[in-house]
């Protein structure tokens, strides 16, 4: 089981383009059940005992109610040319009315406003194939300032070829999070890897240590050849952590070219449900939440196949363990779903509340609320007009989830409206407290 402790390697790694906010935050080490991931299991420390400095942010512990910023779909590609087939305007310099480096620079700067005890990034951190450079270039230029206290999730964008660009494999996700292996001469350890279903062609990476911030990433096991004489490696992605009555889970829903496919019998989608139900299994926290990248509800009318379908069975465990919040990206604009059962219908009782945060930069999408007959599984068209309880597809934000011991309330607030849409409200907001009903195995 991979669980991070969240009081970690303040003083290794300390990379992130010299922004001061690159060092961990001193996290207290009480009450993190054991792990069996070594690299994260710090044994008899307690960040509570260090000495009080004069810089609180990010270096603090946690608050007794912790704040957990949520955004998703964040940083453009670098640079002025655009793949085949892309939105004018997707990269860094586009042509848009609105530069999209603009955008995540104001998802950032809201960040650093809010001083958070964590990030947790929805997927697609990075477009639009999520090449090592490309983070360097781009994401690291805004959000890197909070690396370190990040906790990110993948999407298709770190995985698959996306709009005429190759796709990468994850492994600039996972060199940039987890970092970069060296060879004995001090250059980069890189792949050359042909033949994998999520490429289009030959492409060439750094490759990643095994666990990190990202997650565990096998080193062996991927799909098609390295020309560099190595091995293919497979990121897991997936880990756990606790924040304060809370835990948190950071899923991997990027499955169609993982070996096995996103069958549930599939060998890396059913090493990862094992582990999910592993997880939930030994969680006695008050109060649950999980992230992955595409939503199993969509507020775009556009469930993205095969994974929106295939993080039902993600639903179901959370649903059958008692857990009270998912939160997603991949739809471009923030909605607030009512509670939830996994087939879609309303749960006050039981049901998870699903948010889809996608406003972290990238080109804005429309919330879809008549004829939805495919963001719901049963196929309901009145889906979204009767379960979004609130939306906005005009303005990029960040929304701000304070976890309180038996609670949460969560409160989205727009960083910058879309100037390509000029009308309508200035600002957007939406606040609200909702309750915990316990985990199944709660004590």
């Amino acid at each position: 089981m991979h669980t991070i402790k969240d009081g970690f390697r303040a003083a290794m790694l300390m990379g992130a383009a010299g922004a001061v906010l690159t060092f961990a935050t001193g996290a207290s080490a009480q009450n993190q059940r054991p792990n069996d991931n070594p690299w994260w299991n710090l044994k008899g420390w307690s960040f509570d005992n260090w000495v009080p400095n004069d810089n609180p942010w990010p270096y603090n512990t946690l608050q007794k109610s912790p704040v957990l910023a949520v955004v998703g779909d964040v940083a453009c590609q670098p640079g002025e040319t655009e793949p085949s087939g892309e939105k004018a305007g997707e990269n860094c310099a586009g042509d848009s009315a609105q530069s999209l480096l603009a955008s995540q620079a104001a998802t950032a700067q809201q960040i650093e406003n809010m001083k958070p005890d964590r990030v947790a990034l929805l997927g697609d951190e990075q477009y639009q194939v999520g090449q090592y450079s490309d983070f360097e270039n781009s994401y690291e230029t805004t959000y890197g300032a909070f690396k370190m206290i990040t906790r990110p999730a993948p999407g298709n964008h770190e995985f698959y070829t996306e709009h005429g660009a190759v796709g990468v494999a994850g492994y600039g996700y996972f060199s940039y999070f987890n970092g970069v292996q060296h060879n004995t001469d001090g250059t980069p350890m890189t792949a050359t890897i042909s033949g994998n279903p999520d490429t289009a062609g030959t492409f060439t990476q750094p490759v990643p240590y095994s666990d990190g911030q990202a997650g565990h990433f096998a080193q062996t096991g991927g799909l098609g050849t390295n020309a560099s004489g190595g091995p293919v490696g497979v990121g897991n992605g997936w880990y756990s952590y606790n924040m304060g009555a809370w835990h948190l889970i950071s899923l991997n829903i990027e499955c169609e070219t993982q070996p096995g496919g996103c069958s549930s019998s599939g060998s890396w989608f059913a090493a990862e449900l094992e582990w999910l139900k592993k997880d939930l299994e030994e969680n006695h926290s008050a109060c649950t939440l999980a992230y992955w990248h595409q939503p199993v509800f969509s507020p775009t009318n556009g469930i993205a196949v095969p994974e929106g379908p295939t993080a039902v069975a993600f639903w179901q465990l959370l649903y059958e363990h008692g857990a009270d919040l998912v939160l997603n990206g991949h739809d471009h604009l923030y909605g607030r779903y009512r509670p939830l059962d996994p087939s879609g219908k309303s749960d006050p009782k039981r049901g998870i509340r699903e948010f889809v945060v996608g406003t972290g930069g990238e080109t804005l999408d429309p919330i879809v609320t008549s004829d939805t007959t495919t963001a719901d599984p049963t196929g309901n068209p009145k889906f979204n007009a009767e379960n979004l309880e609130a939306g906005t597809g005009q303005f990029w934000g960040v929304m701000g989830l304070t976890l309180n011991e038996n609670g949460y309330a969560w409160d989205y607030e727009s960083a910058l409206k879309d100037p390509a849409q000029p009308t309508g409200p200035a600002t957007f907001s939406d606040k609200g407290v909702g309750t915990c009903h316990g985990p199944a195995n709660r004590y």
